[in-house]
């Protein structure tokens, strides 16, 4: 089923992913490497499943909120430790760093530059 207007106008022109079939339009494995790069990361088969599992939420959530991400997020990885997993894969954040790298923006409160600060 189209998902955008692109899709929808121009059914052929837009191509996703096989398993990434809720990336962003201008979204490719390419970016989110780049940006793990620069984060200091080497994506694994575990951070590409947090990155589809965003993209997946923000699909079919609306409106998205920090809070909702994280329990969702918990929910689905409780079996692997749930938050507590996804910050040793993420450790800027599941939310924030992983939406960066799914090509999503973060909602607002995902980044709080002065949390845990002491300076």
């Amino acid at each position: 089923m189209p998902q955008t207007m692109r899709e929808i106008m121009n059914p052929g022109a837009v191509t996703h992913d096989p398993n990434f079939p809720d990336a962003p339009e201008d979204w490719a494995r390419a970016n989110a490497e780049a940006v793990a790069d620069g984060d200091g990361l080497t994506l694994s088969d575990d951070h590409w499943e947090v990155i589809a599992a965003l993209q997946q939420l923000f699909a079919r959530r609306d409106p998205i909120n920090v809070r909702g991400l994280h329990d969702a997020l918990d929910e689905r990885f409780h079996g692997r430790g749930g938050l507590k997993y996804l910050y040793g894969l993420f450790p800027g954040g599941p939310v924030a760093q992983g939406c960066r790298m799914a090509g999503l923006q973060a909602p607002a409160g995902a980044v709080d530059k002065s949390f845990g600060s002491v300076q």
